[in-house]
């Protein structure tokens, strides 16, 4: 399978030409980015080519204005810091813009149903990024969108932070194919994407959570293995992953999962369990003493702020091909 190219002002100038129709109120259908589900492995690699030329282009301080004259809405109804940060400086590096609709400036859902919120915003902004309660609130915002809906995070799916996670993993194991992460604590929105993530790019999930919190296979498009007893999981793992014990939304499970999931706090023992070359990961914000100690969070294994940056530079493929002229295959 052939890479995407170097991005040069001639290839920039032909996609412009030939790249994706606009989208428009009785145009063709926009392609959304929802779930990795919908994506091929093909389309997943560009969009990773994509992200480590944004990122080099960005170390270099080489102007890449690929988005000059858009502008993205983002959405919340969570409270949100890495998503909104990288998303909005994102598109300023891209020379677009921004618009931030907070929770309580349009009641989405409640104040006006979903689907008009969804066709008024169409005739104002080029894409939507959304954070919200409920993948099904996403889908149906989706349905009636003419523009590109990006998915933020929601009670199923968060999969921005899946894709990073993979470029993370290149990055410091050099490569995906073959590798062993094992994810300990709940199996929730996280851990599902990384599911999928690991069915396009050939690594494996072992989730060690207690029982009745396992992910659901309905929302998983790839194989997964559950061993509750943490230390064992861990043997030899390549990648140690967690997320906080209670998700936004769990808030009145606090207490219970508190007790549950105590024996799943990641500590220098687990991680000494596992490969000498095994690194660690957290999508943030740690609950440092909870799922995860502040020893290993500050230890040289942990990647976690490196995670995190890489959130600016994989969305930023995605707004370029989703928002701008670089169509899928279009660079192939």
């Amino acid at each position: 399978m052939k890479h995407a190219k170097e991005i040069t002002s001639e290839s920039l100038d032909c996609c412009q030409k030939t790249g994706r129709a606009k989208t428009s109120n009785n145009g063709p259908s926009p392609r959304h980015f929802l779930t990795l589900r919908d994506f091929t492995k093909a389309e997943l690699v560009e969009l990773l080519d994509l992200a480590k030329q944004l990122k080099r282009m960005r170390i270099s301080k080489e102007d890449h204005p690929y988005l000059r004259g858009r502008c993205l809405a983002l959405l919340f109804q969570k409270p949100s810091n890495r998503t909104r940060i990288s998303f909005e400086v994102g598109m300023y590096q891209l020379g677009g813009n921004v618009v931030v609709v907070n929770p309580e400036d349009i009641k989405i859902g409640d104040r006006e149903p979903t689907a008009d919120v969804a066709r008024v915003i169409s005739r104002y902004v080029d894409g939507v990024l959304i954070r919200a309660m409920s993948h099904t609130l996403i889908e149906e915002f989706a349905r009636s969108s003419s523009i590109p809906v990006i998915n933020g995070l929601c009670d199923r799916y968060h999969p921005c932070q899946a894709l990073s996670d993979v470029l993370t993993i290149q990055e410091k194991l050099g490569t995906t194919a073959g590798k062993r992460l094992v994810f300990v604590g709940d199996g929730n929105n996280v851990c599902n994407s990384l599911i999928n993530a690991a069915a396009h790019f050939f690594f494996t999930v072992t989730v060690s959570c207690p029982e009745g919190f396992e992910p659901d296979h309905r929302y998983c498009s790839g194989p997964f293995e559950v061993i509750h007893d943490p230390k064992k999981a861990v043997e030899g793992a390549d990648i140690i992953y967690t997320d906080v014990w209670t998700s936004m939304g769990q808030e009145e499970e606090t207490q219970k999962r508190l007790i549950a999931f105590q024996p799943y706090q990641v500590t220098k023992d687990l991680l000494d369990r596992a490969s000498n070359q095994a690194i660690f990961m957290h999508c943030l914000p740690a609950h440092r003493g909870e799922e995860v100690s502040d020893e290993i969070a500050e230890c040289p294994q942990s990647v976690i702020f490196d995670q995190a940056e890489n959130r600016l530079h994989t969305q930023k493929a995605i707004l370029c091909k989703l928002l701008g002229d670089m169509p899928f295959g279009a660079l192939g």
